[in-house]
């Protein structure tokens, strides 16, 4: 039996993606991608990735606001737990810390994305719902906030991981999962691919973040769902292990995230 894999990030409602969905199900199918995790962004996004997780059984959606989006609506607790217990709506997120593009301000200056990083936590422990975490250039802050908010109390995990390797322990020591994207794939990321050795293999996920970083050897075009195949498979020879067990691991990972008995 062909192994059936999930996509747990990606960002349907983005225009590459979502003018041509049929053929990105297609794709999936012809993959063995079973499942796809839709990621909002913006609140203004929100009805959207909403609506196509439940046109499709096989796709879901998150509620939350990206650290780099401004000048959109501002996320209050009680609205985040109001749409999260909407139906097809299975985590928090995505949220997080993203310093890379200060724009001439300092990290001081950032004040505003930790004050909203800390909303999504509160109400991800209010709201029973696991958080998709982004974080960049920031990831002191971003484990910080974490403890300090109690995030251990929802769980979640660090998406498309680019850290160093302690604070992958960080980050398990929290109990949150480590999602590997298409850069797990690049010639470059031996660093990265040490940290996937490391993290045990009930704790990993798999993800596109599509429409960006796709896996070699798409590398240069849009990426898709159906490709986090290639991401599983270069998961199995960093570990060494069948690409069949990576599958089981990283769907029975998701479902225990966001499926919680």
């Amino acid at each position: 039996m062909a192994p059936m894999f999930v996509d747990s990030h990606c960002h349907l409602t983005f225009p590459e993606l979502f003018g041509r969905i049929d053929a990105v199900r297609a794709s999936m199918a012809a993959a063995g991608v079973e499942r796809a995790l839709a990621i909002c962004t913006t609140l203004e996004e929100f009805p959207r990735v909403q609506a196509l997780a439940r046109r499709f059984d096989n796709f879901w959606a998150s509620v939350g606001v990206h650290p780099d989006s401004e000048d959109v609506e501002e996320p209050g607790v009680e609205r985040l737990v109001e749409l999260s217990a909407q139906p097809r709506v299975v985590a928090i997120g995505e949220t997080g810390l993203d310093y890379y593009r200060l724009d001439g301000r300092t990290h001081e200056q950032m004040h505003w994305q930790r004050e909203r990083f800390r909303v999504h936590v509160r109400a991800a422990r209010q709201a029973r719902k696991p958080l998709v975490v982004h974080t960049r250039s920031a990831s002191a802050d971003t484990l910080a906030i974490l403890r300090e908010e109690g995030a251990r109390d929802a769980g979640g995990v660090f998406h498309c991981f680019t850290e160093t390797m302690e604070v992958a322990r960080a980050a398990l020591d929290l109990g949150f999962m480590i999602s590997f994207s298409g850069i797990l794939t690049f010639r470059n990321a031996d660093d990265l691919r040490a940290v996937a050795r490391m993290v045990p293999l009930d704790r990993c996920l798999v993800e596109t973040d599509s429409p960006y970083l796709a896996p070699v050897p798409h590398r240069g075009r849009i990426n898709e769902p159906a490709w986090v195949a290639q991401v599983a498979m270069k998961l199995a020879e960093v570990k060494q292990i069948s690409v069949e067990r990576v599958a089981e691991a990283t769907t029975a990972n998701f479902e225990g995230l966001f499926f919680p008995a």
